[in-house]
């Protein structure tokens, strides 16, 4: 008896092993062990051979193991700084040997409240939290040793939701910072913050709001040549599959608004709000990008590696939908402009998605120009940092 007990067990043990392993394995890019010399460039082994890129175009792995990579910025030394979202971390990304893969990684915050945002100047880091600004001074000669941040501004809303921040500075010389509203979809008069792209001096002086009626971005850039302001922004939730599209939009001068929560996507009202304000009264955006592929970072490309072609397009990580259908986004899109107007709208990058069976593996945040010319793609699903370069 005792021994049929102890043959059951084995059976069972055996059964239970053989289904871990076949069932959730395959959507666990962490769990493969690397075998060959490019499993060990590519240590989680995950799918780049399925990422299509325009010919010439190639991506690999820069930087492993990043939790939650989101924004990106670099440092006067070379440094890559990272932001995090969900671990309250910081994180810097260090190529000491320029082969353009990562040697080490620092943290150098942590236990800070989403901070989503970084952004770079005279050798100073700037951090957004939730509801603070800060700075960490000389960072890049103390990387294994962070200095004590300074608080630049502490006085933004204290709201988690739409709470994570992307910033930059201008051209003005000024730090953009935006603040987006704190529900899904709600009208708060009660601060001229919410729902609002702001920005400040560098030392958190003469705080305003530049822009108005922005539900929620996570990505800016100003054009090389007409210094001209374009954000992204996320369009509302449950309204379907395809209403309302997330949103490019560029905004030359302050004072625009942009129709939330009033007007989606131009020209879509909302069915709350929507009787409250026409949406004549509203700028509507440059360009629709789709209903809730979650467009994030961007950035106008400069460099000289990429063909003349791409010289002035814009690149727009799509992070991807969580609410559809029918998955949208996973992508990276490219967007031409001519004297303020979209005149070219299209895929650059896609793959992340499984169209057919609706899984992702992976999630573009934000894209980072290099100084040789390639560029730098966080994902906070797959936990790295990818390099796109091109050759002919």
């Amino acid at each position: 008896m005792l021994k049929k007990f102890t043959q059951l067990l084995y059976v069972f043990g055996v059964a239970l092993l053989v289904y871990g392993c076949s069932s959730n394995a395959k959507d666990n890019p962490g769990t493969n062990t690397p075998q060959t010399k490019d499993d060990l460039n590519n240590p989680n082994n995950l799918p780049l051979d399925k990422i299509k890129l325009p010919a010439g175009f190639k991506i690999s792995i820069f930087a492993n193991n990043i939790s939650d990579a989101r924004s990106l910025t670099r440092g006067d030394k070379g440094t890559i700084f990272v932001g995090n979202r969900g671990g309250g971390s910081v994180y810097a990304v260090v190529d000491n040997n320029g082969d353009n893969k990562a040697d080490k990684t620092y943290t150098i915050a942590s236990g800070l409240s989403m901070p989503c945002g970084v952004t770079f100047r005279n050798g100073s880091l700037y951090v957004a939290e939730v509801n603070r600004i800060l700075r960490y001074d000389k960072i890049e000669d103390n990387l294994a040793n962070p200095p004590k941040p300074v608080v630049v501004y502490d006085k933004y809303p204290t709201d988690r939701h739409h709470g994570w921040k992307f910033i930059a500075f201008g051209p003005d010389g000024k730090l953009y910072v935006p603040v987006g509203a704190p529900c899904n979809i709600c009208e708060r008069l009660d601060n001229p913050m919410y729902a609002s792209i702001t920005r400040m001096d560098p030392d958190g002086s003469n705080v305003e709001v530049y822009a108005s009626g922005v539900r929620n971005s996570v990505g800016f850039a100003w054009h090389p040549d007409t210094k001209e302001f374009w954000f992204t922004d996320n369009g509302r939730d449950y309204l379907g599959d395809d209403l309302p599209s997330d949103e490019l939009n560029r905004a030359p001068k302050k004072g625009m608004h942009f129709g939330y929560p009033y007007c989606h996507q131009g020209d879509t009202k909302d069915p709350k709000f929507g009787d409250k304000r026409p949406c004549d009264d509203f700028t509507p955006p440059a360009q629709k990008l789709g209903a809730h592929v979650a467009a994030l970072g961007m950035r106008f490309y400069t460099g000289k590696m990429f063909p003349k072609s791409y010289d002035r397009k814009a690149f727009i990580a799509l992070h991807g939908s969580w609410n559809r259908s029918k998955k949208s986004g996973y992508k990276l899109a490219l967007v031409n402009t001519n004297g303020g107007k979209v005149t070219e709208f299209k895929t650059f990058a896609e793959g992340w998605l499984n169209e057919k069976e609706q899984l992702a593996w992976g999630r573009p945040v934000d894209v980072l120009q290099m100084p040789d010319g390639s560029m730098l793609v966080s994902d906070d699903m797959a936990n790295v940092i990818y390099r796109i370069t091109y050759s002919k």
